[in-house]
């Protein structure tokens, strides 16, 4: 329906852009024709010249409609191009008679501009409009027919724009999706590693470890959730998470958290944070003895939005051109923060000042609000 409502549109436009067209052009030849007979000294009839200019340039207006629809029936293909030019060689033809016919009967009955007094005849209009005009008639007939080939041509191209444009995001969409997807066999994984650590030393902890789990597996595999989520709801989920953490190292885990009220709202990817510390837990944390502090911090910044989790460990070796070896979370965060952002995102793992690895996260700052805002401008 939508489709039907956008050729109908255009065949609207295609037709008020005509109208348009052959006033402009009726009303510059009465000027012309009207200057000159006055610079001349000649007496000017201006309602019979407004008449049969008009008239003039409405047929061809009038008549150009169905060489366009003519146009449309028989386009040019690059196999039948001799084909396409024999036949519209042949409608140039047709097309000059029936101008000449029909605007000969449209003017017939006025009295002649050159000639105050006479009346112009249908017969007499004929034979000066195939004499004088005819190879005029065909050149327009090309004209309109290369300009309905220019106009097919671009919203073609239009179309393909469009088209393309909604499989690229379609593709992303679905990249997007797998990835986001791909977290939750490798989370589950950890966690049971994590339960059945438990289960034979602390049961109970083990059965409330349980228990989280099963919302942060209804929350993670919920299909209704969008690709980026305010990020308090962010926070919220990575709560549940740390919840299940903190009952596995007790008193060795502690967390803190430093999120403004002006960033709760921001955009983030959904399942942002929990990649980023479960690798602090995992090496910051996990190997020491002594008690683990991570830190999660957010901040906006000239249009940005900064998110760090830091954790107390002991960070990444000193070897110059260490190379860092990131495992799914991590490397599937980056290949996500690529496909929403393109290039306008930052992701690095770095020593923090005072020992300690640090995840940094740098994203454009949106809300919901703020993108419906943009998407209706």
């Amino acid at each position: 329906m939508a489709l039907g409502f956008n050729h109908a549109r255009q065949r609207l436009l295609l037709i008020g852009g005509l109208f348009v067209v052959c006033t402009l052009l009726g009303g510059l030849s009465v000027l012309q024709a009207y200057v000159c007979d006055v610079s001349m000294g000649e007496p000017v009839a201006l309602g019979p010249l407004l008449r049969q200019e008009l008239k003039d340039w409405y047929s061809l207006g009038l008549i150009s409609i169905g060489v366009i629809w003519f146009a449309g029936r028989n386009r040019l293909e690059s196999r039948r191009i001799g084909h396409w030019t024999a036949i519209h060689f042949a409608g140039a033809v047709v097309f000059a008679v029936i101008y000449c016919v029909f605007t000969s009967w449209l003017v017939a009955g006025e009295r002649s501009v050159m000639h105050p007094g006479k009346i112009l005849t249908f017969s007499y209009l004929i034979r000066m409009y195939w004499l004088h005009y005819v190879l005029l008639y065909m050149v327009m007939y090309w004209l309109v027919v290369f300009g309905h080939l220019g106009w097919h041509y671009y919203h073609r191209y239009r179309e393909r724009e469009v088209e393309t444009a909604q499989l690229q995001r379609e593709l992303v969409e679905a990249r997007l999706e797998a990835l986001r997807m791909q977290l939750n066999p490798h989370f589950l994984f950890n966690t049971l590693h994590a339960i059945s650590a438990l289960i034979h030393e602390s049961p109970e902890a083990a059965d409330r470890v349980v228990a989280r789990l099963s919302e942060l597996l209804r929350l993670s595999l919920d299909q209704t959730k969008p690709q980026e989520v305010p990020l308090s709801e962010e926070i919220a989920f990575l709560d549940h998470y740390l919840e299940i953490e903190q009952t596995r190292f007790a008193e060795r885990l502690r967390i803190e958290k430093d999120v403004p009220p002006d960033t709760q709202q921001a955009l983030v990817p959904y399942l942002i944070l929990q990649p980023l510390v479960e690798n602090a837990i995992r090496h910051g944390i996990e190997p020491r003895e002594e008690p683990g502090l991570i830190r999660i911090c957010a901040c906006r910044k000239d249009g940005r939005l900064e998110l760090r989790v830091r954790d107390n460990g002991d960070g990444l070796p000193a070897k110059k051109n260490h190379h860092i070896q990131e495992g799914i979370g991590l490397s599937n965060t980056r290949s996500r923060l690529g496909h929403l952002y393109g290039k306008d995102f930052r992701l690095e793992l770095v020593n923090a000042d005072g020992g300690g690895l640090e995840a940094f996260v740098e994203i454009p700052f949106h809300t919901r609000e703020t993108r419906s805002r943009g998407e209706a401008g």
